[in-house]
């Protein structure tokens, strides 16, 4: 549980730290000072977060070599390297759907967007 939880903040905030960067990155030189302000201001926060967030997964990562050391002792080296593998791939199919999801909003979005120009 807590897995999901610390990957599905760590995509989360990464996220939108690149949308907040992207932004950054278009203003023009036209852009307001105060706009731009507060943009950096949001950014230093989501850096922070996404910091604090990476520090999560490190320590769960720890947490991970504890259990691991323990089912060690219980397991055979075959039902070990499936518990790994689960683990791994956990992660990867959370990533995967979360980009999956991302490109059904974008979808969605542009299929609105479409709509809304006929």
């Amino acid at each position: 549980g807590d897995l999901d939880k610390v990957v599905n903040l760590l995509l989360s905030l990464s996220g939108r730290l690149a949308r907040v960067e992207n932004v950054l990155r278009s203003l023009g030189e036209n852009a307001n000072s105060e706009e731009r302000s507060s943009l950096n201001e949001k950014r230093k926060l989501l850096a922070g977060q996404h910091e604090d967030a990476r520090e999560l997964k490190e320590n769960l990562d720890r947490r991970e070599r504890v259990v691991l050391e323990i089912l060690g002792n219980y397991l055979s080296e075959e039902q070990l390297q499936d518990y790994q593998h689960f683990v791994r791939m956990k992660s990867a199919l959370l990533i995967e759907q979360r980009e999956l999801d991302d490109k059904i909003k974008l979808g969605q979005e542009q299929l609105k967007c479409l709509m809304e120009s006929l």
